[in-house]
């Protein structure tokens, strides 16, 4: 049987020939030459089938091919391939088994089998650009984010993934998206894919400038306006959630801001001091956080903001900044800056720098990442330095 086996394994026509008798053939020969034909008829019609014997479905292959659009995204080398169903989120459940087909070859489809634990990954950057259906509450205004009926929230989901390790970690958010569609493009296409991303709720197209950040690789959160103090001689802008206005007011303003567009993680505020130190304006407006499933990003530069403790009370993810780093638009000062997160980091672990997207502050930003990276700073997502009441 072993020899059969190896024959079966030769290209057909190329079957070992007996070796020639020297004289006339015996009786044993000729039965060995029929049964090597039998063998060559068997083998050819194992070739000739449409189908292996054994099924796709239960072969392991090797990585599937990717298209030449999934291969220019920034995807970390420790993702896993995109599973099938692009509405299946990343961190929902324990790990998961799944069978993707693959394009190797002109033959018949062959199948990997991808070995995925949800909880450590966040969204595959491949389909980070596609909203997840089951965090989605239709609205008059446009698609709420909502908790999904798992349990799962848009703030785990939405997530980008990074590390997990507790080295020194910096975490920047560039804020300003979709006001200037130039300044939009340019810091997307420059920034790294580690800096979060936030979106002016005012802004044009913020839809399309979601997809293009999330294909790029970054995370994004939504920037909402809140009452300053001075306002209204200073406005942060359309909609602006006031201590004056009820909580019903806020709320449908609050709205308004979310359903600009999706796949983002959490809030961050656009001014505000009044507003965050107002608990009865606050309270309302973070419970609603909570109840669907986002984070609060609070920039840092009010001293008063109630933040902090209503985050906790509601389980909001809460992350605050440590500074901004581009009040003064001057290079050398946006730099020191930067240097003074790095040293926060390698202090106590994280630190967090909060930006606009102003030209100088975005290429400062870039050049400053790739140094620091050869440093050993780790430079993570919003998501991954937040304080979540629901993780303990």
């Amino acid at each position: 049987m072993a020899d059969i086996g190896k024959d079966i394994e030769r290209p057909l026509g190329q079957a070992v020939r007996p070796p020639r008798a020297a004289g006339k053939l015996s009786g044993g020969a000729i039965m060995a030459t029929v049964a090597v034909l039998a063998v060559a008829g068997v083998s050819g019609a194992i070739a000739l089938r449409e189908k292996p014997f054994r099924k796709p479905q239960e072969v392991a292959v090797s990585t599937p091919k990717v298209t030449a659009a999934a291969e220019s995204a920034a995807a970390p080398p420790a993702l896993a391939p995109a599973a099938p169903k692009p509405e299946a989120s990343a961190r929902s459940g324990g790990p998961q088994i799944i069978h993707v087909q693959t394009e190797e070859g002109d033959g018949p489809p062959k199948a990997a089998i991808v070995i995925r634990d949800p909880s450590t990954i966040g969204q595959n950057l491949k389909i980070a650009h596609i909203p997840d259906k089951a965090l989605i509450e239709a609205s008059e205004t446009g698609p709420l984010p909502v908790r999904a009926a798992d349990g799962r929230r848009p703030f785990d989901v939405y997530a980008r993934p990074w590390s997990g390790g507790r080295g020194a970690r910096v975490a920047i958010v560039i804020g300003g998206l979709s006001v200037s569609q130039t300044g939009t493009q340019a810091a997307i296409a420059k920034l790294p894919a580690e800096v979060t991303l936030a979106f002016a709720p005012q802004g044009n197209s913020i839809g399309r400038w979601m997809q293009a950040a999330r294909q790029s690789g970054h995370e994004i959160v939504m920037q909402v306006p809140l009452e300053p103090f001075d306002y209204p001689k200073v406005n942060p802008g359309r909609n602006t959630l006031t201590v004056a206005a009820s909580a019903d007011e806020n709320l449908k303003s609050l709205h308004w801001a979310l359903s600009r567009t999706t796949n983002y993680t959490g809030v961050m505020n656009y001014m505000g001091a009044r507003f965050s130190a107002d608990a009865a304006a606050m309270e309302p407006f973070i419970a609603e956080l909570g109840k669907r499933g986002l984070a609060y990003i609070d920039d840092g530069s009010s001293a008063r903001s109630l933040a902090p403790d209503l985050a906790l009370k509601d389980g909001v993810p809460f992350v605050s900044g440590d500074m901004a780093i581009d009040a003064v638009q001057d290079r050398g000062e946006i730099l020191k800056k930067l240097d003074s997160l790095e040293a926060t980091a390698r202090a106590k672990g994280t630190a967090v720098g909060i930006g606009s997207a102003f030209d100088l502050t975005v290429d400062t930003v870039s050049s400053w990442v790739v140094e620091a990276k050869k440093r050993g700073i780790e430079i993570v997502p919003i998501s991954a330095v937040a304080i979540d009441p629901q993780k303990g």
